[in-house]
């Protein structure tokens, strides 16, 4: 899970809301997921993959593993930055996200997400997927 000053393909900036935060005052562990998922998706839109369309064509992009290491807590009001770069790993795409605290850049939280394809219900290669996916591959 280590980040090297990678090329990162995506970015999205997001604030802290106050319900997602728990007594402490700091966003609540789980809320972090939910960040990291909807930069992943917001990414896959804008390189035209759309959930929707290729679950209607059988084809489902799961996740299969989640590993989350927490660096600073982010707070009611916090701005922050989603980056993500993407790899592939035999028949798995590798997303390894980080969140900066802005405007200090301050890293919040590591995130490796792996995913795999169930195709027609099976798990395997998604050509389609991986033709739509290799421009954004992190080849290092």
């Amino acid at each position: 899970m280590g980040t090297t000053h990678a090329r990162y393909v995506y970015e999205l900036r997001l604030k802290v809301r106050d319900y997602e935060c728990d007594l402490q005052g700091i966003v609540n562990n789980a809320n972090y997921q939910h960040y990291t998922e909807h930069a992943r998706h917001e990414f896959l839109l804008r390189a035209g993959i759309s959930f929707a369309d290729m679950h209607d064509r059988g084809i489902d992009a799961v996740v299969a593993r989640i590993a989350m290491a927490f660096k600073t807590p982010l707070r009611s009001g916090d701005e922050f930055v989603c980056r993500l770069r993407v790899r592939r790993e035999g028949i798995r795409y590798v997303f390894l996200q980080d969140i900066f605290r802005l405007p200090d850049e301050k890293l919040a939280l590591k995130c490796q997400v792996d995913t795999v394809c169930l195709v027609d219900g099976r798990l395997g290669q998604c050509p389609e997927l991986d033709t739509l996916m290799e421009p954004y591959l992190d080849k290092e």
